[in-house]
């Protein structure tokens, strides 16, 4: 008998969980040759030789940048927020 009240009260808060998200809007879609992709992949992935780019210019100029594993990733986050304020919303 405690495994069924159990049970249900699991089904009632999952059941709340789907009205709590309801409202929520569709995520943007980006139709690449008959196929949709999450706007933000695409973002992602224009965004990564952006970041490149920089490196290289960086390292064309001669810039010494004091922590690589942060700055590299941050620039990547940068670029693809950038380009999803821009062109998503």
């Amino acid at each position: 008998m405690l495994a069924v009240r159990t049970n249900r009260r699991i089904g009632f808060a999952v059941s709340l969980t789907g009205l709590a998200v309801t409202g929520c809007e569709r995520a943007p879609s980006v139709d690449v040759l008959g196929s949709y992709f999450p706007g933000w992949l695409i973002c992602l992935v224009v965004a990564l030789p952006c970041t490149v780019l920089v490196r290289l210019i960086l390292r064309r100029l001669q810039v010494e940048v004091s922590a690589p594993v942060i700055v590299y990733p941050s620039l990547l986050a940068l670029f693809t927020f950038a380009q999803w304020l821009i062109f998503l919303r």
